[in-house]
């Protein structure tokens, strides 16, 4: 006899099931989950320079703390549109359970993220990083600093680049120039006021000065003014009203918007219409691209210990170098003026200006400069010995004669001193100095492609600090912060941008840009401490 297969037996399923008493969000969130540990920790900070953003009286507002919280974990949970946030506040169980189950717009939360916490970011990153400090997480002992570029929220085809800026700004000027230049020949007037002088828009008044659009205005004022108080020919009349309208209605317009370009550039070689801050940089990711398109960006700075963020920075400067020491600045404030014991970062950061700074500060060396591994790798290849002796830096200096002994027993003799002054205004001196008898040098072809004499241009100082850079970098502690140093920042940058998908900047403008990264870095911190 057969058996019957038995049927199947399910769950009860019983939707809009009423209960007594409604059942509590913390009871189905799990005790160790990030949302406490970001809840816990922001309810430890003292966010008075937050509260501080809020004026007294008027309706009541969202709690600035219950914001920051919801904020945060959005990041760590690569959710990044205010839009998006505002969604999971009505249908996310966690984020219900963070905000007390209120539920601000989208518009509020990107007030709050733009204009409230704009300002007020780096005091909480500071908060943050005071706790890391009491849980015994970092100790601000080594500080491990890289840079990435991150993309801005801005069209890289809408771009000013400074090169054809200056272009186009000539060529209206030699068109003023060229019309200016007409008027003076059909107006008798001019040449009994000048005499043998140019005009003073075109170079030939007191200052010398090249025409802009104040002076431009200026002229054509007087010229429009004795057009009309002097009697002439018609056709001459004619004539000039041509030039002059020209020269109002197109040419000033156009130097203008050039002048205007050249304040927003700033002395940067590009900007973005859509975000004026971004500068155009070549993305890393793009390397291998046919044709990479360089696009509007900006340089992220951060400092690492234990893999944790201890500072960071955002520059619209497109090289690593001038940003240490402006980033290190952002540090002390973030630590009570202090730094820390030991400043560890790659070749890009290896500048006089930099070295100079960490002796300013007391911050041990361990900046590499680039030609570091020339310097303690150079035994390995016979061609790269024969190229390293070649180097300025490695000639022998007759402290007496204040000469250089090239390879070929022959002296440099110094010929005059550079003085150089960085973006951020340090100044460096160069010396240069010149052998006179290169002609029948056998060497001359590996140690110069000049056609003249071997000149060389050296910086003592900058020597000395490489070589104290060179002595703690391989000694044991250096090698071991050395193998460190890729572990510690790339390991960071690598988890933000494909982990947490953060590649591109959601807010436009240097100063927002930097509050998004800031929220970034506490959701990056947050995420380690609760793992």
């Amino acid at each position: 006899m057969k058996r019957r297969p038995s049927a199947p037996v399910f769950k009860p399923y019983v939707m809009h099931q009423a209960s007594l008493l409604p059942r509590s969000y913390d009871e189905v969130i799990e005790p160790e989950h990030l949302v406490r540990v970001v809840s816990a920790a922001i309810d430890k900070l003292d966010l008075r320079p937050l509260l501080a953003q809020y004026k007294g009286g008027g309706t009541s507002s969202y709690h600035p703390q219950m914001l920051l919280k919801v904020l945060v974990y959005a990041y760590s949970q690569k959710i990044y549109s205010s839009r998006k946030i505002a969604k999971a506040l009505r249908e996310n169980i966690h984020f219900m359970w963070l905000s007390g189950e209120q539920r601000p717009d989208f518009r509020t939360i990107n007030d709050f993220r733009g204009s409230r916490m704009k300002g007020v970011i780096d005091e909480v990153f500071a908060e943050v990083l005071e706790y890391l400090l009491e849980a015994g997480k970092v100790k601000l002992e080594t500080y491990f600093v890289d840079g990435t570029k991150i993309e801005a929220d801005a069209n890289k085809h809408k771009v000013v680049w400074a090169k054809r800026k200056n272009r186009y700004q000539q060529r209206v000027r030699t068109q003023i120039e060229e019309l200016l230049n007409q008027i003076e020949a059909e107006n008798e007037a001019e040449q009994a006021e000048y005499g043998e002088k140019d005009l003073e828009e075109r170079g030939g008044g007191e200052g010398g000065s090249e025409i802009d659009s104040e002076k431009l205005r200026e002229r054509i004022e007087r010229l429009n003014q004795r057009l009309r108080e002097r009697q002439q020919p018609k056709r001459d009349t004619q004539a000039k009203r041509k030039a002059l309208k020209k020269l109002e209605g197109d040419c000033l317009p156009r130097l203008e918007k050039y002048e205007q370009q050249t304040e927003t550039l700033a002395g940067r070689s590009s900007y973005a219409q859509s975000d004026p801050d971004a500068s155009s940089m070549r993305m890393k990711e793009d390397r291998g691209a046919e044709k990479p398109w360089p696009k509007p960006a900006y340089n992220v700075q951060i400092g690492t210990e234990g893999q944790f963020i201890t500072g960071f920075s955002v520059h619209n400067r497109v090289g690593d170098p001038p940003c240490l020491v402006p980033h290190l600045e952002q540090v002390r404030q973030n630590t009570g003026g202090r730094l820390p014991k030991r400043i560890v970062a790659d070749a890009a950061y290896g500048s006089e200006e930099n070295y100079a700074y960490l002796e300013q500060h007391g911050a041990e060396n361990f900046l590499k400069y680039n030609t570091f591994y020339q310097d303690t790798h150079h035994y390995r290849k016979a061609e790269v010995l024969r190229a390293h002796q070649f180097r300025a830096e490695h000639f022998a200096y007759d402290r007496q004669t204040d000469t250089f002994v090239c390879p070929a027993d022959k002296r440099l003799h110094f010929q005059y001193t550079s003085r150089y002054i960085t973006e951020n205004g340090y100044e460096s001196t160069r010396q240069t100095y010149e052998c006179f008898d290169c002609a029948g040098c056998l060497l001359k072809p590996q140690c110069t492609k000049s056609k003249g004499n071997r000149k060389i241009r050296i910086s003592f100082r900058l020597l000395e600090y490489r070589r104290q850079a060179r002595s703690n970098l391989t000694s044991p502690e250096g090698q071991r912060l050395r193998a460190a140093r890729s572990t510690e920042v790339e390991t960071v940058f690598g988890h933000i941008k494909h982990n947490m998908n953060f590649r591109r900047f959601h807010l436009r403008g240097l100063e927002k840009a930097k509050t998004e990264w800031g929220l970034v870095s506490i959701a990056h911190n947050l995420r380690k401490l609760a793992a």
